[in-house]
């Protein structure tokens, strides 16, 4: 990334200033954004910016001029499926193009093509573009993958509800780095920061580990400049939403939310240890029903 129109917002504060000067200059031709068929850390960041993207080039009176292809090597445009069908239904509307089933194998920078390879087939295809947002493969840190910690795909290896280590009992993890199958996000490590918590004190006292992580996990997606879409999942896809209203709708609340309270929460919360996630909220705001 950093040249030839390839861009990412993620690794660091250059690759974002980068994506922000190639998309100011971006007057017409082909946009391209993908997501890759490995893990990624917050797996709704690829296709966020497509949609800021097309608020900006809107905005700037350019984006009939461009157009915009989101190539994701999921079989959906999501992952799950109440918020894949509005998250479809806005690509129609916005015109933005998505391909399902394609991950980005190859860039060649000089010529400005990205090679893509059909993950059913097998089929590779090659698409011209002129500014190419990727979603990059991410892959466990080597100090826990080449360690005992780890299972055959590298994560640390621990029981999904408890995140006590499958083998060493007094080893626990939170985040990115265990084997939990769920999203990777900050919002899956607040709710299982709590878990652990009370799960460690448990087993220092003898007790059995009653504490379960149900997934959760959380994309807010901007799908515009003032609108935003709240998902909250745990395993299997299940809808863990917080509020009693449907979070699938793109709402200034939800975006007010993301930009106003997310960032202090993150801060002066999660970091400190004190925010284990909406849990508990979610049962006020729906009447211990949920």
């Amino acid at each position: 990334t950093g040249s030839s129109g390839i861009n990412a917002e993620y690794g660091g504060a250059g690759n974002a200033d980068y994506t922000w000067n190639v998309l100011s200059s971006f007057k017409s031709g082909d946009a391209l954004f993908t997501f890759p068929s490995a893990p990624i850390k917050c797996a709704g960041a690829p296709q966020k910016i497509m949609y800021l993207a097309d608020a900006h080039l809107r905005k700037t009176g350019v984006r009939d001029s461009c157009t915009l292809t989101y190539h994701t090597a999921l079989p959906a445009i999501f992952g799950v499926p109440k918020y894949a069908a509005v998250l479809s239904g806005l690509a129609e509307e916005k015109g933005c193009g998505v391909e399902v089933k394609s991950d980005l194998v190859e860039v060649r920078g000089s010529s400005k093509e990205a090679v893509f390879r059909n993950v059913e087939s097998g089929e590779t295809s090659v698409k011209k573009y002129d500014m190419l947002h990727v979603g990059p493969p991410c892959a466990p840190n080597p100090a826990h993958a080449n360690s005992p910690l780890a299972d055959t795909a590298g994560w640390v290896d621990v029981d999904k509800q408890t995140l006590q280590h499958n083998k060493y009992k007094n080893v626990f993890a939170i985040g990115d780095c265990n084997s939990a199958p769920t999203g990777k996000t900050a919002a899956k490590v607040a709710a299982e920061s709590g878990v652990v918590y009370k799960n460690l004190r448990s087993l220092m006292r003898g007790k059995p580990l009653k504490n379960k992580y149900d997934g959760y996990t959380s994309c807010p997606l901007t799908v515009g400049n003032d609108k935003l879409v709240l998902a909250e999942f745990g395993y299997d896809g299940a809808i863990l939403e917080t509020f009693p209203f449907n979070q699938a709708k793109p709402r200034w609340l939800t975006y007010f939310l993301k930009k106003e309270v997310m960032p202090p929460l993150y801060w002066h919360g999660l970091i400190r240890g004190t925010w284990q996630g909406p849990g508990t909220i979610r049962k006020i705001a729906r009447l211990g029903l949920a």
